[in-house]
């Protein structure tokens, strides 16, 4: 399989299936001929952003046991740009034979519809829900060489430089830059945005220096731990196990500060329910792995199986919790 290769699989709010009981009746009624048949052929996964970022080695991770258990091929490719539009709207369109499917950070779904004034797909009639594959939550890191050794003293130091330093993001309308937005309207702070087509682009340009502090979804987590960053705090509910000591933005004077998303699993609105709810639970059965429920935990994230219904739920509250800041801050992709 080909560095390049890539998966995706997406969901939104307002998906218009989303109960429990429809997978359940899927389930438990006969299979048609032809979801009899499926797989017959290797499936493509798009990944909508670039290769080395949070949504990227998720789908490669998840997408070879996948492969075994479907004994098929499963293709992954890489489209990103557009906040994960592009990808999105290649799934979209893709015939809904459950042999195209989307992995994505939910914020394709339940962000960028308040990011863009009109997208060229709607998520929430164009793509269903399949599985959830991971929480994914930020960590705050900073160059080695700034001053501040602490999350107390980052506050201070930047707000005593407004408009001084720079931080990154895998694009505009991203978890990581919603994150950073929320973290500079409870600090009262400025700092300078530099957008990135990609989470590994922008902590590439972090580590040479480029730019001064990013909140990092995970895969910075080895450069902390060899010392070539420092962690300050994480920008989820509760604290890492990967790093115990470290501080919640929360824990550190910002009131339910809560910047995590659920990657997943999408496709093309009109795949067979029984297709649906085949790969639902062979996503789910990979997630139990113990080396696959590892390697998440070593990303800084959290295995997250369960049901599409449960998919859409969590999507559905975050795009309310994301867009109140988008509409605070004034963002817009367009």
């Amino acid at each position: 399989m080909t560095r390049h290769a890539s998966l995706q699989f997406l969901s939104r709010r307002g998906f218009a299936w989303g109960a429990a009981g429809l997978l359940a009746a899927a389930l438990a009624a006969p299979l048609p001929a032809a979801a009899q048949a499926w797989p017959d052929k290797p499936i493509k996964v798009v990944v909508n952003f670039p290769p080395g970022g949070a949504a990227d080695q998720l789908a490669r991770l998840i997408g070879q046991p996948l492969s075994e258990a479907l004994h098929q091929p499963v293709v992954i490719e890489n489209r990103g740009g557009a906040n994960g539009n592009i990808g999105g709207e290649t799934v979209a369109r893709s015939a809904p034979d459950g042999y195209t499917l989307l992995m994505s950070s939910g914020g394709m779904v339940s962000v960028n519809p308040h990011l863009y004034q009109k997208m060229p797909f709607d998520p929430a009639k164009d793509l269903v829900p399949v599985a959830a594959a991971a929480r994914v939550l930020v960590f705050l890191v900073e160059r080695p060489d700034l001053p501040p050794k602490n999350i107390q003293e980052f506050i201070a130091y930047l707000k005593a430089r407004p408009g001084k330093l720079s931080y990154g993001s895998p694009g505009v309308g991203s978890s990581p830059h919603l994150a950073s937005e929320m973290f500079k309207s409870q600090t009262g702070t400025f700092a300078t945005h530099v957008p990135y087509r990609g989470a590994a682009p922008a902590l590439q340009d972090l580590l040479a220096g480029q730019i001064d502090f990013y909140f990092d979804p995970g895969i910075a987590l080895q450069q902390v731990k060899a010392g070539k960053l420092r962690l300050l705090a994480v920008g989820s509910p509760k604290r890492s196990p990967l790093f115990p000591d470290v501080p919640t933005l929360e824990e550190a004077g910002l009131k339910g500060f809560d910047a995590d998303t659920v990657f997943g699993f999408y496709a093309p609105a009109g795949t067979p329910q029984p297709v649906i709810a085949k790969l639902n639970a062979e996503i789910n059965k990979v997630l139990a792995m113990p080396a696959v429920r590892e390697r998440i935990a070593q990303l800084g994230g959290e295995a997250a199986p369960g049901t599409p219904a449960a998919f859409h739920d969590k999507a559905m509250a975050d795009s309310q919790r994301f867009g109140a800041i988008i509409r605070e801050r004034g963002i817009r992709a367009d």
